[in-house]
């Protein structure tokens, strides 16, 4: 395989220490897409695979300014618009006795784009990873620890890649197969 048509090389270790080290080598390098897999939490993997922009913030957050416009707005048109009435000389716009409705259409859009935004940042569903193709990969969830590097990453190269993965002494190194 080629790194134009690989999806990224894999290797094993055995223990979380030594995978751990192996991410932290690999990030030094300037390695950036990578991703380990374990069958536990390891503590400061996470930190070691490097800082990653999480995006759902925002979008709950626009989606939540979107729904409170929503209600509002709806309110807004349904009395003063399309079927004004004088209730005890209040105004029209009585926006007190707007905000329960502004409020849940708030809470309602930004939960409803939480939940949207977490499956599609996260890829879900996604029934198939190529490195599923890796035969020793499904040790990753019973006692097997793993470090991917993709070909995606601007520094990788399969040939640098593998020796320094190698260098690392892990059990085995494992080109990972596109889809």
């Amino acid at each position: 395989m080629t790194a134009a048509t690989t999806y990224g090389l894999m290797a094993e270790f055995d223990s979380p220490e030594a995978l751990l080290a192996a991410t932290r080598s690999a990030y030094a390098e300037g390695f950036r897409r990578m991703d380990a897999y374990s069958p536990f939490a390891i503590e400061g993997l996470d930190d070691a695979l490097g800082p990653h922009r999480n995006w759902l913030p925002l979008l709950v957050l626009l989606g939540g300014i979107g729904g409170g416009l929503t209600g509002f707005g709806m309110q807004w048109f349904a009395n003063v618009v399309h079927y004004p009435l004088n209730i005890g000389g209040r105004p029209f716009n009585s926006w007190p006795s707007f905000i329960p409705i502004t409020f849940e259409m708030t809470i309602l859009a930004a939960a409803g784009v939480a939940v949207l935004g977490m499956l599609a940042l996260n890829g879900l569903p996604m029934p198939y990873h190529p490195v599923f193709s890796v035969p020793r990969f499904e040790l990753a969830s019973r006692q097997g620890f793993f470090l991917c590097i993709e070909a995606e990453d601007p520094k990788f190269d399969l040939q640098k890649t593998r020796s320094l993965l190698e260098a690392l002494k892990p059990v085995g190194v494992y080109e990972v197969a596109p889809w």
